[in-house]
């Protein structure tokens, strides 16, 4: 391959976290909008939110496997085609069904994204560096959730300003795909394929030209390579099950912590305890800056502190928040004080998301699964990560309209400490550790508990 700035590689390569988030930020402001010229009700708003996320299942459940056998870029040049075909069809829908529509074809590119990136950045990334760099996909979701707020302000004093808000992704979808044809495949992929001076070469390149670290990687790669790829019956098989446990896990409890509630539903969130609609677009842009300068300090640090760490610290900061946030919310009617706390508990819960388990849950479920299955197993969690965003989406409105905002966040904040449960008695540490070491430890895993059940050591 011609040599390439590995900054530009890591750059385009996480570039589709970008439009992931702008696609599923830019519906919180554009739904205030939207709501009212088309008359929705609450579980009409709430389809129209969660339509990205019914696509984001289809598109990690079919485009994620297929990396496994047509390649990381391919797949990742095909979902910019469908980044830009959805953003214009949001755009240009007259009516609800076509809106919704053209939400799911956005969805699929969504969730296309979101079980590619990892892995690729986590196959190209050496292993000192890997939580870096594939926490910058979080990263990139962030900057692009903060670009939906800020041109959700700028187009909300327009009639059709919410057309103008969906439309503007086609132009980083444009971007990535000419971004993307610059970018080498996966090494490890290429040597599943046959392809060894290639890989050398992509390994120089994103090594540095350090010769022994490439001979290294290589011979490890070409050893994970030598098992047959595999299918559902591996993935569900003993071998992989502590694999597929995190992953799995990680995916669920990320959401069932109520992060996208509060990322979709923070202006309709500031209006209820009494901001104006511009007050509460400006007061979620406030909070978008500083969503992304957390995510950068998280992409600083990821490789310096223990996943699992994080993942307790996140779990905690985001439970006490939460709690905070409910009581302000019973009082903020009555009180403009109890108001100011709420935003403030609120822009607090998402720095310990986004600082912990926002990236963190992206980059363990690109690193955990082995080699043979990493595609389809990425792909899977992925699917897992969608079904509960939109289950926990769809029925936010509902559930807010029946509970009221102040005893509804404190059950996703009770989730939050069981969260800690599960990592302490699931997630190994992978921090520091090449991929091969970690699918080393995961057969070590499983043989330790076949001798646990067995009294005998294999």
């Amino acid at each position: 391959m011609r040599k390439i700035s590995t900054g530009v590689i890591y750059f385009f390569g996480a570039l589709g976290g970008l439009l992931f988030g702008y696609d599923t930020g830019v519906i919180s402001g554009a739904i205030l909008f939207i709501q009212k010229q088309m008359s929705l009700n609450s579980w009409q708003q709430g389809w129209i939110v969660s339509a990205v996320l019914v696509g984001a299942i289809l598109g990690a459940a079919v485009i994620g496997p297929s990396s496994d056998k047509f390649g990381r870029k391919k797949l990742l040049l095909l979902s910019a085609i469908i980044f830009f075909v959805g953003a214009l069809g949001s755009a240009f829908a007259p009516e609800f069904w076509s809106l919704m529509i053209s939400r799911i074809v956005l969805g699929m590119a969504v969730g296309a994204a979101s079980a590619l990136i990892p892995t690729y950045l986590a196959e190209l990334a050496p292993a000192d560096k890997r939580g870096t760099v594939s926490s910058l996909f979080q990263l990139m979701v962030m900057t692009g959730i903060f670009i939906a707020y800020v041109t959700n302000y700028a187009f909300s004093h327009f009639y059709t300003g919410w057309r103008w808000m969906l439309g503007f992704a086609a132009i980083p979808a444009v971007i990535l795909f000419l971004g993307g044809l610059i970018l080498p495949e996966s090494p490890r992929f290429l040597v599943k394929t046959n392809r060894e001076q290639a890989a050398k070469s992509v390994l120089l390149n994103m090594n540095k030209g350090d010769q022994t670290a490439v001979n290294t990687e290589l011979n490890q790669i070409h050893q994970q390579a030598q098992i047959k790829s595999g299918g559902w019956h591996e993935l569900f098989g003993k071998a992989v099950r502590p694999a597929l446990v995190i992953g799995v896990g990680l995916a669920i409890f990320q959401q069932v912590m109520g992060c996208n509630t509060v990322l979709y539903y923070a202006p309709t969130i500031f209006t209820d305890v009494g901001f104006g609609v511009s007050a509460a677009l400006i007061a979620h842009i406030g909070i978008g800056i500083f969503n992304v300068i957390v995510t950068a300090i998280a992409v600083v640090i990821m490789d310096k502190i223990d996943r699992t760490k994080l993942l307790n610290i996140g779990s905690i900061g985001m439970g006490i928040s939460l709690f905070v946030m409910s009581f302000a919310m019973k009082f903020s009617g009555e009180s403009q004080a109890a108001a100011v706390i709420c935003v403030v508990a609120l822009t607090i819960y998402i720095a310990f998301f986004s600082g912990t388990w926002g990236p963190i849950m992206w980059v363990m479920i690109g690193e955990v699964f082995p080699l043979n299955i990493r595609g389809l197993g990425n792909s899977f969690a992925s699917v897992i990560n969608w079904t509960a965003n939109m289950i926990v989406s769809l029925t936010f409105p509902a559930l807010l309209d029946y509970f009221g905002t102040g005893s509804l966040f404190i059950g996703y904040g009770v989730l939050c400490f069981v969260a800690i449960w599960f990592v302490h008695r699931y997630v190994f540490e992978t921090r520091n550790r090449s991929l091969e070491e970690i699918e080393r430890t995961l057969r070590q895993r499983t043989g330790q508990t076949k001798a646990t059940k067995t009294e005998s050591l294999d």
